[in-house]
């Protein structure tokens, strides 16, 4: 007889435990009591949350678990970015990365295995798409990272701020997303403020509408790109979500109050394909009555990337314009590069069901060499 899998509680949100309890007779400070000892106390053994009853912890260790990914690698970059290869239960990886910096860390987590969408100029989209990762793999990744990290003296915590900017496209799942997010911000799991949780997407505009009605937290849009056609070829959901509604979009977001007054708007410069004064200028236009800053983020290469990094006086002219303009705009500078942990960098190890890793594998690389 096969023995019946245990139920993963990492993922679950406070709704979730009191349902999960309330399904067992059990009153609904059980969800509390557990929520508080995974999330802020970093307890695995039922045997050791002593509020318990020895009744309900007998029980939890029959039918229960808490389980977070494996962690298969971890590299520490020359200027102390962290990156965790964190294996699946199906034996696919994740990658999440951790950046250090003045008065703040910032932990990128990954919502899917590989990416569903195609952006060409990121390594993550080349390696294909295999599925969308639960709850339990989204809020583990935080976990896990937090257990190997240690506060410095007089911190009270290592990790500040997390942003959903790894590995995949948030609102292509959104429920897990959203679950783990109200981990994020829930006072009795991580407590983090929901402007230090931030949500990135390349522009699903039915999600974006979505989140800001179920958990209105900070967001950032892959944008790349100040006009349709040259989206189109970088971003190719633009596609079916073109800039005139995405900015309608966006304003939406930002337009009814909440917890944020603009969005953070990302932009990859790439030598001689997006980043010229006539780009510029054409940002400014479109962001134009569009509550924002502006993040530009040169390009980091990988192997067949196809195209360069912008040099630093085209960056520095791209600036120049968007700041006369009045819009706050920032160079963020490549972190953990050197162990490939930087912006579009991340590939885990994917089990491609969309075969689009063995296309790009096949496609003529500069010297006009096809791989076998």
């Amino acid at each position: 007889m096969t023995e019946k899998a245990k139920i993963n509680l990492l993922g679950m949100t406070r709704q979730e435990l009191t349902d999960f309890f309330a399904q067992r007779g059990e009153k609904p400070f059980r969800a509390v009591q557990v929520l508080k000892w995974i999330h802020q106390r970093d307890c695995t053994d039922f045997a050791a949350m002593t509020d318990l009853s020895k009744a309900v912890r007998g029980w939890l260790a029959d039918e229960a678990e808490i389980r977070t990914p494996e962690i298969v690698l971890e590299q520490c970059a020359a200027d102390g970015t962290y990156k965790w290869l964190l294996r699946l239960d199906d034996g696919n990886c994740i990658e999440t990365v951790f950046i250090p910096e003045d008065g703040r860390g910032t932990l990128c987590v990954s919502s899917q295995v590989g990416c569903a969408l195609d952006c060409s100029f990121c390594s993550t989209a080349r390696q294909g798409f295999n599925r969308n990762l639960t709850s339990a793999e989204i809020i583990g990744q935080l976990q896990v990272a937090r257990g190997r990290l240690q506060p410095e003296e007089g911190q009270s915590r290592v990790i500040s701020n997390v942003v959903l900017m790894g590995m995949g496209e948030p609102l292509l799942n959104f429920e897990p997303v959203v679950a783990a997010v109200s981990l994020m911000v829930e006072d009795n799991a991580y407590g983090l403020s929901r402007r230090r949780v931030t949500v990135s997407t390349s522009g699903i505009i039915p999600a974006m509408d979505r989140l800001h009605e179920t958990l209105h937290v900070a967001l950032a849009l892959s944008l790349h790109a100040p006009n349709d056609a040259l989206r189109n070829e970088l971003v190719p959901i633009n596609r079916k979500y073109p800039l005139g509604p995405l900015m309608d979009a966006c304003r939406r977001y930002v337009g009814k109050g909440g917890h944020h007054s603009r969005i953070t708007m990302e932009y990859v410069m790439i030598d001689g394909v997006n980043d010229t004064p006539g780009h510029a200028r054409e940002l400014v236009r479109l962001l134009r009555d569009v509550p924002c800053k502006i993040n530009l983020i040169p390009f980091n290469p990988f192997p067949d990337a196809g195209y360069r990094r912008s040099s630093e006086a085209a960056l520095s002219r791209f600036r120049g314009i968007l700041i006369q303009a009045g819009y706050t705009t920032i160079t963020r500078r490549p972190r953990g590069d050197d162990i490939d942990a930087a912006c579009g960098q991340l590939v885990g190890r994917v089990e491609d069901r969309t075969r689009r890793a063995l296309r790009y594998a096949r496609v003529p690389n500069a010297s006009g060499v096809t791989p076998p």
